[in-house]
């Protein structure tokens, strides 16, 4: 799959980019260039400590934004996939700071797809979204539900250069930087767990998990799809009690930004999804000339690659619905893999 192909991951020295680096140096070879694609110096040089150059010589560190499309334009010279990781995610940020969030993960993505439309070589690009992005009521959420739809969209305009761009979307990355996990393992030093609200519920994904999703798109992806793992919730007091079972919890509220339960489908999304097995696929209608709900120009490629079938009507899958929660000891099994 990556015999003498370059990859670029934006966002590369991220919780995902340092990730998806290891785990393709661990099980692939025979790469051209890896390029890790970031704007902190400081996260290059520590990555660089560990990945060097000197024993992984087709490691390439490019600083550079998102927001520079010219920048964007150089790095992507003789680049094959784009694995677009790059955003600013944290939502109560979000909310103080809108112009700049917008700057990244709205125009950030429009550079990509401009970028990747003027390479004469990109051949697959794939975004990483959130199921914040589903009936946001953020604006992390909302500028990532235009990310998508710019990035599927794109589909649209590539014409015969034979580029083809689709997203995956999954919930909260377990143990990853910025995440709740980290946060309960802090505050459970003080022993007292700030919980906004004991109802909530969250979907919760591997770091394997998500790796493994990115790389079935960019494997399988025909142009103009979101694709969602079936993933297990929980619930925030069961995640409390698997962290630090011994500490008092205190109710804080809501904070700006935030919902009780999260989404990977809407109920609106569901018609044009389909089934195809470990994941769901969520299928562009923009893309369908027949202005069929469901797309058949994708439907019908789906059907000859694999067997595929449409989700029951009224289908939504959110976290407080979910079919699989994991309890106390399932937490705790899987956070003994993050140590």
């Amino acid at each position: 799959m990556f015999k003498n192909k370059s990859i670029l991951i934006t966002g590369g020295t991220g919780s995902f980019g340092k990730s998806f680096i290891k785990y393709l140096i661990d099980n692939y070879k025979g790469f051209k260039k890896i390029i890790i694609f970031s704007r902190d110096e400081l996260k290059q040089f520590e990555m660089a400590n560990v990945f060097s150059e000197k024993d992984y010589p087709f490691l390439r560190y490019f600083i550079g934004d998102v927001r520079d499309l010219e920048r964007l334009k150089r790095a992507l010279e003789e680049v094959d996939y784009v694995i677009h990781a790059a955003a600013l995610k944290q939502v109560e940020a979000a909310e103080y700071n809108p112009f700049e969030v917008i700057k990244t993960n709205i125009i950030g993505a429009q550079n990509i797809i401009e970028a990747c439309l003027d390479s004469s070589n990109v051949q697959k690009v794939v975004a990483l979204s959130t199921d914040k992005a589903v009936s946001p009521v953020n604006l992390y959420g909302a500028t990532k539900l235009c990310s998508d739809k710019l990035f599927i969209s794109a589909n649209n305009i590539v014409g015969k250069k034979n580029k083809l761009f689709s997203v995956v979307r999954y919930g909260n990355v377990m143990g990853s930087r910025g995440s709740v996990i980290p946060e309960f393992k802090k505050q459970k030093t003080k022993g007292l767990i700030k919980i906004t609200d004991p109802s909530m519920t969250r979907f919760n994904i591997t770091m394997e998990e998500s790796i493994k999703l990115v790389l079935f798109a960019l494997n399988k992806s025909v142009g103009g799809e979101i694709f969602v793992p079936k993933i297990p919730s929980y619930k925030i007091t069961t995640l409390a009690k698997a962290v630090a079972e011994k500490s008092k919890t205190v109710i804080t509220g809501i904070r700006p930004g935030e919902k009780i339960h999260e989404e990977l489908i809407s109920k609106s999304e569901a018609l044009h999804t389909l089934d195809i097995g470990k994941y769901y696929v969520v299928l562009s209608p923009s893309l369908d000339k027949s202005n069929n709900p469901l797309s058949m120009i994708l439907y019908k490629k789906y059907l000859k690659q694999k067997r595929a079938k449409k989700v029951p009507k009224n289908f939504e899958y959110n976290s407080e619905k979910n079919t699989k929660f994991l309890n106390v000891n399932g937490i705790k099994r899987l956070l003994k893999k993050l140590i």
